[in-house]
């Protein structure tokens, strides 16, 4: 009998990753990343002379991150407890916006935290490989988890019926970040949001 799916996204919603970014950035580059700006494009300055970091080095920053640092990030209170209260009445997939040569290293990283679920790796919008995971499962409901307004908007197109809620696990970021337009909640805590996620999962 096929089950419910949740899809959630990892940055910032099962593991911490602009604190531990912003960490790395003044260390290796003497950059700081301002938290009240509730963006990545605009949030970078040097702190030697106080200019901002041109867009076209922000990118590159993350990707080296990614590549050398994700050893840093930590888990988000209360995440693996609640994947683990919804992994028994449903299946899970992480969709993360990384690249295919990130795979390897996510799942290795999630399963150092003690998360073990697919992982799926995407370039732009998750719309369409949502609809993709909800289609190969053959799940009878699904909740969608991410903490980038622009995300749940591809979802809402592409995925209507899938319930989503717009999670910033990071306390320093979530109150920069406005609630997503296109989600039908806003929970910033695991504790809470498990408990809405298994109302959306269980709902006949």
């Amino acid at each position: 009998m096929n089950r419910p799916l949740l899809i959630t996204d990892c940055d910032e919603v099962l593991l911490h990753m602009v604190s531990h970014f912003d960490e790395w950035l003044g260390e290796a580059h003497n950059i700081r990343f301002a938290f009240e700006t509730g963006s990545f494009g605009g949030a970078m300055t040097d702190m030697a002379s106080g200019d901002a970091v041109p867009e076209d080095q922000v990118w590159p920053l993350l990707d080296q991150f990614f590549r050398q640092e994700m050893s840093r990030q930590t888990l988000v209170p209360g995440a693996l407890e609640a994947l683990g209260r919804v992994g028994e009445v449903a299946d899970i997939v992480v969709l993360t916006n990384l690249g295919d040569e990130a795979h390897p290293w996510r799942v290795d990283q999630l399963a150092s935290h003690g998360i073990r679920h697919e992982v799926v790796c995407n370039r732009g919008g998750k719309g369409v490989p949502a609809r993709a995971l909800i289609e190969r499962y053959g799940a009878t409901r699904a909740v969608f988890v991410d903490d980038l307004p622009v995300h749940h908007a591809s979802v809402a197109k592409h995925a209507p019926e899938v319930y989503r809620l717009h999670m910033v696990a990071e306390p320093r970021l979530a109150p920069a970040v406005p609630a997503a337009e296109h989600a039908h909640a806003r929970i910033d805590d695991w504790p809470t949001a498990c408990e809405w996620i298994l109302e959306r999962l269980e709902d006949k």
